[in-house]
This record gives structure tokens, C-alpha cells and sequence, in this order.
């Protein structure tokens, strides 16, 4: 029975799916795998027995996976699971940073005890007259799953839509409509939209992406909407850039007490993917990838390993080896498992980074002795016998 060890609150439908064979615990020292949502892991002692880690969202940042690939952890993620969430909570924040909503609600109550308060409505609801969004032009930066959603979201309510990607995958351009225009760079997106929304990873190249040089050559009346990581705009950026007007508007998924400080800011409390449906998504997309990597070995979506995939086992036994990215260690481990006469029935080997994975499928069973001088090559992290019959 494998033991899954939860660190946060997870959907009660997609630990359904994990069956009879697991059981789900709080508490065990020794599990085989974690299963999380933003439980922060940079200070937790990792157990050695953890083989997975399966984090239900995008984002990452929580768990320290470089240090977990070194110990042979595969860590997945989400992708997409809670796209069409964010994506709505993108749109709402689109028509807030455009008709002045919520400072309009916020005066309204201010004058609530007022006795004339309907006439003092109509005298001064001028104030809080906004524009709409039919014709306007936004730039979406970032084609994953969210930014495909929103840029065709934009152009069903008439805007005109640029999005920047140079690394788009096929399977989002396959997802893009055809009216999407391409820009070939940030700062013409920054020329000549009315709207930018971000959708992009937090990596070294992206941080405090939009800086003042770029923000001092916007579009009078720019609106910035960042629902993916509050790192890819600096506070200071956007203080000053309001205050000189190259901002009209600063939305966000990541307020902090600076930024809620800022007039003109609009800041929402991280609830990009607080959805019952999105929690629901999330949990069983890492579920199944969970059980896929526990009982097939096989690897989807890992944010530190190469994803693998063989599909259910044809033999006798199947291997999981988790190793540093090195030359002949694929010889290394063949040469083991021809001296104990093992065949080799099916093999994969692929790398990601300084780190990779080889699964092999074999037509005998396989002995602790042979897993044992396999595990001593310099370099394997971890030697899983997933199948042995």
C-alpha cells in the first residue's frame, strides 16, 4: 500500500481517485509521496521514503525543487487545471481596472446614511464614469494555458488581441485563435496596447519584466492586469509609473500592504484559482500523476525531471532510476543488468537540466543485489523496482 502524505487541505474528489491502494495520512514520517497546495517546504526535513511530490496548482515556488532533484524527488505540478478560473477572474479584472467599479461601490457606501442619497447618487456618479472594452487593444503576454484562454476571451467581447510568446507550444497555438495578432517583442506591446495582462512563469528571466524604461513608452492611460506571480513587476515600478501617469491602473493577484497603499491600484487577495471547481481540477490532475509515476513509473508534468512515458509494463519488471545528467551512466546500469542476465525488454532515458531519468523494462525478476549495485553508481539519486513479477 503506498501512503500519501498531505500538507494542505486537498478535494475530497480527487483524493477519490486514488482507490483501495493508498492511504492518506497527515501525520506518517515515512511516506512515499506529498501531495500539497501552498505549503511552503523550503524549511521541511524531507523523508527520505518520499519518492513524488505533487503540487495541485501551477506555481512552484513553495517547494524547492532543485534541492529535491538532487535527492532524486520528482516534483509535478498542474498546468492548466485552473486556467478557465484565472482566466474569469482576468476578465473581471479587465472591466474593475476599466469602469471604476470598485471605487464607485466604495463612495456608495460612504454615503449610505446620507437621507437624499438616491439624488446624491445621480449628481455625482459622473465621477466614476469608465470606458468599455469593445474595441480596445491588450497585449497578452505569455500563450500557456491561461494567456490562450484570455486572448480569446478578449477577442469574443471585441477587443483587438496581440500576444508575445516566443516560446510558444504547439499544443497552445493549436488553442489560439487565428485573430490573435503576434508582436514580436514586449515593448510593442507596451506602445500600443490600452491593456496588458501577464501569464508567464516566475524565472530569472522574467523578473521585473515590466520596468520604467518600458512603462515610460506606454500608451497614454495604460491598465497592467498581473494574475500570474507578483515578482514580474517591482513595487517601486509601479508607484512611480502611476505617479507619472505612464500607468493609469495596476491589477493584481499578489497585493501586498505597499501596494494597497497605492491609489489606483486594485489588488485582489490570490484568488486566481479559489474555485471549488479549480481546487477540484488541481487535486485530481496531481492525483493521477501521483499514481502514473507510483505505479507505471512513468513521469507527467515534472517542473525538475524530463517527463517520461512508457505506458503500462510488458514484462517482467520495470525500473525507475532517477540520476544526474552524465555521460555512460546508461552504460553503467545496462552493463549491471547484462551481467545478472537480465534482457532488456524496453528502455527510455531522457534529460532535464543537470538531472534525468532512465526506465527500463525487463524480462526477469530483479534482485536486491542487483538494485543495490545499481544504486551504487556515482551519480543514481534514486532505483525504484516499480513492477517485478
Amino acid at each position: 500500500m503506498y501512503k500519501i502524505k498531505t500538507l494542505n487541505n486537498i478535494s475530497q474528489e480527487g483524493l477519490a481517485l486514488l482507490g483501495g491502494n493508498y492511504a492518506v495520512t497527515t501525520e506518517d514520517p515515512s511516506p512515499d509521496a506529498i501531495l500539497l497546495r501552498s505549503f511552503k517546504m523550503h524549511d521541511m526535513e524531507l523523508p527520505e521514503s518520499v519518492k513524488i511530490i505533487g503540487r495541485a496548482g501551477a506555481g512552484v515556488n513553495n517547494i524547492p525543487i532543485e534541492e529535491y532533484a538532487a535527492k532524486g524527488v520528482v516534483v509535478v505540478n498542474t498546468p492548466g487545471a485552473n486556467a478557465n478560473a484565472v482566466k474569469e477572474l482576468v476578465i473581471l479584472g479587465l472591466l474593475l481596472s476599466s469602469r471604476k467599479v470598485v471605487s464607485g461601490i466604495n463612495w456608495a457606501k460612504s454615503v449610505k446614511d446620507d437621507p437624499e442619497v438616491e439624488k446624491l447618487i445621480e449628481k455625482e456618479k459622473s465621477k466614476f464614469a469608465g470606458q468599455e472594452l469593445t474595441g480596445k487593444k491588450i497585449g497578452v503576454i505569455g500563450l500557456g494555458a491561461i494567456g490562450v484562454l484570455v486572448a480569446n476571451a478578449a477577442l469574443s467581447m471585441g477587443m483587438e488581441v496581440y500576444g508575445y510568446d516566443p516560446f510558444v507550444s504547439v499544443e497552445s497555438a493549436w488553442g489560439l485563435s487565428c485573430e490573435v495578432k503576434r508582436a514580436l517583442s514586449l515593448d510593442e506591446i507596451v506602445l500600443d496596447c490600452d491593456y496588458i495582462t501577464l501569464h508567464v512563469p516566475l524565472i530569472d528571466q522574467t523578473k521585473n519584466m515590466i520596468n520604467l524604461e518600458r512603462l515610460q513608452k506606454a500608451k497614454p492611460g495604460l491598465k497592467l492586469l498581473n494574475f500570474a506571480r507578483g515578482a514580474l513587476v517591482n513595487n517601486e515600478v509601479v508607484k512611480e509609473a502611476l505617479d507619472k501617469g505612464y500607468l493609469s491602473c495596476y491589477v493584481t493577484d499578489f497585493p501586498d500592504q505597499e501596494l494597497l497603499n497605492m491609489e489606483n491600484v486594485i489588488g485582489i487577495p490570490h484568488l486566481g484559482a479559489s474555485t471549488a471547481e479549480s481546487e477540484e481540477n488541481c487535486a485530481k490532475m496531481a492525483v493521477r500523476q501521483l499514481k502514473e509515476y507510483l505505479e507505471n513509473g512513468n513521469i507527467v508534468n515534472s517542473v525538475n525531471y524530463p517527463d517520461c512515458y512508457m505506458g503500462l509494463c510488458s514484462t517482467n519488471a520495470r525500473i525507475g532510476i532517477t540520476h544526474t545528467n552524465v555521460p555512460n551512466m546508461v552504460g553503467q546500469i545496462t552493463s549491471i543488468l547484462a551481467k545478472d542476465n537480465i534482457n532488456i525488454g524496453d528502455m527510455l532515458n531522457k534529460s532535464k537540466g543537470g538531472f534525468a531519468y532512465t526506465l527500463l523494462d525487463v524480462e526477469l525478476h530483479v534482485t536486491e543485489d542487483t538494485v543495490k549495485r545499481l544504486e551504487s553508481i556515482e551519480g543514481i539519486l534514486k532505483v525504484r523496482v516499480i513492477k517485478n513479477d
